[in-house]
């Protein structure tokens, strides 16, 4: 299914496979707060069908749009971003390029994000071990241990070449 492309007619009648909002909710794992939340922030397009009696229904593209909405948002993107991207989408075909070009941006924003907690995690790693080893050769004190690693962490964040923050 394109959801970018496949936008649906303005008519009333709604499909029988379409879901409500407690059961879109449940779906997308989201709250049913935040489903209208996406649609008052212009998020939704026109994803979001009405019935007669104005209950919200959600078809498999309003669904499928969700889980993309939801991936921006895990990984950081601000609403303010994730309306013009939907801007972008609902105005349909010619803007391709300003939708990749935000995509980029934010996948670059996230790839740094990602590097940095890589080297967090490194560091956490090595001082996981400095315990470990140090528990296994009980004859080292494992305050000794971590004073040793703590000053070789702190030769290396002083080196021009592997500056980065050092966690004790």
């Amino acid at each position: 299914l394109d959801f970018e492309r496949a936008r649906r007619a303005s008519v009333r009648r709604v499909a029988d496979d379409t879901l409500t909002i407690a059961e879109a909710a449940r779906r997308t794992g989201l709250s049913a707060h935040t489903l209208r939340y996406y649609e008052q922030q212009g998020l939704m397009l026109d994803w979001v069908e009405r019935t007669d009696s104005t209950h919200r229904r959600y078809g498999d593209g309003a669904i499928a749009w969700i889980g993309f909405l939801t991936k921006l948002r895990a990984t950081g993107m601000p609403i303010r971003r994730m309306r013009r991207y939907a801007e972008l989408v609902g105005a349909g075909e010619g803007n391709e390029v300003e939708r990749l070009a935000l995509l980029d941006e934010h996948r670059a924003t996230v790839r740094a994000r990602l590097d940095s907690l890589e080297g967090n995690l490194a560091e956490i790693e090595a001082k996981a071990a400095v315990y470990r080893d140090a528990l296994a050769n009980a004859s080292t004190p494992v305050s000794s241990a971590e004073s040793a690693q703590s000053r070789a962490a702190a030769a290396r964040s002083s080196s021009p070449s592997t500056r980065s923050a050092t966690a004790h």
